[in-house]
């Protein structure tokens, strides 16, 4: 009777995956909250090939557009958490910091090539990963520019975007474009601003990562606690370019999306478009598309800055892979395992560079292991491109969330004329500092 007792018991646990009695031992649980929702389906294959390839069972969460971190305090509070998550830099692990695993005995972080790019804790830990290198700036269509500078009318003297290399001459050719609209056949030089809730990131974080970028070389610093703005003018340049020179007038962009934008420059209703290396995937994808790989060019965001003739694009990641150490030791394994099946096997690189479209960090991955993207490739050529200074991305020191989305809601007030960029200026300044303190 005892004996028999002890096997109902052992069979019972061993159905929730707890008993001993079987020798099996547990493989742990992925659950992997992605915050990219345009890959949202390339990490869902991703997921199923793996499971069936080692048994390990890959969940896939995903975070609505520009809302990662409010989503990721959601789903840390329930019953079976995400084990592996991701941070956005410096501000995202000073908020998660009692959640990240020390990743510095993993074969992940040996293969970092540059390891002064992770996140490093203040007792010498590994905390957070970067795993993709990625690059924007404005993109272009090329056979709309060589169009334009092939007109006997223009009013510009330029042959080619090879000369466009300050804010002076984008500005004087996107004003020129413009009288040249219906020649040219587009609706506007520039694509839609993104303002819609959650399509706002931008201009309120990639944009602004400019003015930000040149503060903070000009102080020789990696962060302030007291921003003074000093370049707002020259964000108000190129911000009063995208919005007086678009396809849809200005007091209709709070409807507009980055995918409107991002379809408009694939139908060939505007010329230009800023976005990263991963808008590719968008513009190939929209039916009707009529924008070749060939013609799918980069440069960079020029606002107004002396010396800008040598800046390059704008160059880094805000993507860091953290493991939860709060999961257990049998899930916090196989989250690990996964990534470096992921960045190391055949099967994942091909993900990696094919269907992710990823540049890495890692040196399991050869100079000809690089994505077909046209943008990505361009990217990589800016890296090596010792003649131009890459702008780095300082928006991942950014106070908060909070701090980005109340400086869209005065960039959207500037556009209907109901504040001034001083207003705006004066809100950036004091909230900033508000914060950082």
């Amino acid at each position: 009777m005892k004996r028999e007792l002890i096997s109902v018991v052992c069979i019972a646990l061993f159905t929730v995956g707890l008993c001993g009695c079987a020798g099996k031992k547990e493989t742990g649980t992925v659950r992997y909250l992605n915050f990219k929702p345009e890959v949202a389906d390339v990490w869902e294959e991703i997921a199923k090939e793996y499971t069936a390839e080692t048994g390990v069972s890959v969940q896939i969460l995903n975070a609505p557009s520009n809302s990662n971190e409010q989503t990721l305090k959601a789903e840390i509070a329930k019953r079976n958490p995400p084990t592996l998550f991701q941070i956005n830099g410096p501000v995202g692990y000073n908020t998660w910091k009692n959640y990240c695993r020390d990743l510095s005995d993993t074969q992940l972080y040996s293969w970092v090539v540059d390891k002064s790019m992770v996140i490093q804790g203040d007792d010498g830990g590994i905390y957070g990963i970067p795993y993709v290198v990625e690059g924007y700036g404005i993109i272009y269509n090329d056979a709309i520019m060589k169009k334009y500078f092939a007109l006997s009318s223009k009013g510009t003297s330029f042959t080619s975007m090879d000369e466009v290399n300050n804010f002076d001459k984008l500005k004087s050719v996107v004003e020129d474009m413009t009288k040249h609209k219906g020649e040219l056949g587009i609706e506007g030089a520039f694509a839609s601003t993104s303002f819609a809730a959650g399509e706002d990131w931008r201009w309120q974080t990639h944009l602004m990562n400019l003015p930000v970028y040149y503060e903070y070389k000009d102080k020789g610093v990696n962060d302030l606690v007291d921003l003074e703005f000093t370049y707002g003018s020259q964000y108000q340049n190129i911000f009063d370019l995208y919005i007086n020179y678009s396809c849809t007038d200005k007091s209709q962009l709070a409807t507009k999306t980055v995918n409107d934008s991002m379809e408009e420059f694939a139908l060939g209703k505007c010329a230009m478009v800023q976005n990263g290396n991963w808008a590719w995937g968008q513009i190939s994808s929209v039916e009707g598309n009529i924008v070749s790989e060939e013609d799918c060019k980069y440069m960079p965001i020029y606002i107004g800055v002396p010396g800008e003739e040598a800046q390059g694009l704008c160059i880094g990641t805000e993507c860091y892979m953290c493991v939860d150490n709060l999961a257990s030791e049998a899930d916090q394994k196989a989250s690990i395992e996964f990534l470096e099946w992921l960045f190391s096997s055949e099967k994942g690189k091909e993900y990696v560079i094919n269907d992710l479209q990823f540049i890495t960090v890692f040196n399991t991955f050869s100079a000809e292991e690089t994505p077909s993207n046209p943008l990505a490739r361009q990217v990589a050529e800016y890296v090596n491109d010792t003649s131009k200074s890459s702008v780095s991305w300082n928006f991942t020191t950014f106070p908060s969330q909070n701090f980005k989305d109340n400086l869209s809601e005065n960039l959207y007030k500037y556009i209907k004329g109901e504040v001034t960029m001083e207003d705006v200026k004066v809100y950036v300044v004091n909230e900033w500092k508000a914060e950082k303190q």
